[in-house]
């Protein structure tokens, strides 16, 4: 059974490139939340989701008080926080950022997220950034457990409006370096919030995995991202713990992005 607080919305957002606010059916949001309900329910874990749609404006949040350990995905924030401290140095990447950075995202190497973890200033580095970027629910991990870092599906979503919008504080050119790096993920490791796409589409996300002794060696599986598909841009977070397996880690979250970006855009 899928624990914790349900929350649900759908609701216009405004952003600096979303177009004009839009006046939902009622029916939408409790229509939505049921499916997601009826789908969760028996499956053991919990997962939140929280999906903003570029094109319309209109966004939903579900389970938002779920908090769970990154894993991989916090491979984007440290990028983020390295680019925002060359920013501050006024300067681009040196050649071993920017191949440290791109073994860390697209192949998502521990070994080269420790090496900027440690660029950054650790968990306070990351923290400053974060604070930068307007994230609220995320914990950077204890010493050198980058991983171990805590957030909630929408923080996530906020770090993926920073790498989109003309507001965020990364300049234009960092944004697309960042996004380029999540677009050439590994294949073996492009499951997830790409079950947004048709064949085709326009994906760049980052995903995560790790079976926590905390859990009893249940799996944290997290995938976030930006997908572009046919006259849509949706930016899609996911995070979810204490599957049975990485694999239903990853069809319970490649299922709920499918419910919840054919809803909206059949809105």
């Amino acid at each position: 059974m899928f624990l914790g607080s349900l929350v649900a919305a759908i609701a216009p957002l405004v952003v600096p490139s979303a177009p004009a606010a839009v006046a939902e059916p009622s029916f939408k949001k409790a229509s939505l939340t049921r499916s997601l309900d009826r789908y969760l329910d028996d499956l053991p874990g919990q997962l939140a989701v929280s999906v903003r749609d570029l094109t319309t404006g209109l966004s939903f949040s579900y389970n938002r008080g779920l908090r769970t350990a990154t894993a991989s995905i916090v491979k984007v924030d440290i990028v983020v926080a390295l680019l925002l401290r060359a920013q501050r140095q006024r300067r681009g990447l040196t050649a071993w950022e920017k191949r440290t950075a791109a073994r860390a995202v697209k192949v998502s190497d521990n070994a080269a997220a420790s090496a900027l973890w440690a660029a950054i200033g650790g968990g306070s580095g990351l923290a400053a950034a974060n604070r930068k970027l307007g994230l609220r629910d995320t914990t950077p991990g204890p010493g050198g457990a980058w991983g171990s870092t805590t957030t909630s599906a929408t923080d996530q979503l906020r770090l993926l409006s920073a790498l989109t919008s003309p507001g965020s504080p990364l300049s234009a050119k960092n944004r697309r370096y960042v996004l380029g790096l999540m677009s050439d993920v590994t294949p073996s490791q492009s499951w997830g919030v790409s079950a947004a796409g048709h064949k085709g589409a326009d994906v760049a996300l980052k995903n995560g995995w790790l079976p926590r002794e905390r859990d009893g060696g249940r799996w944290t599986v997290n995938s976030i991202g930006r997908v572009r598909d046919r006259g849509h841009t949706y930016l899609i977070a996911v995070i979810s713990r204490r599957h049975p397996s990485m694999g239903a880690g990853v069809k319970a979250i490649e299922h709920v992005t499918e419910l919840v970006t054919e809803a909206l855009d059949d809105y």
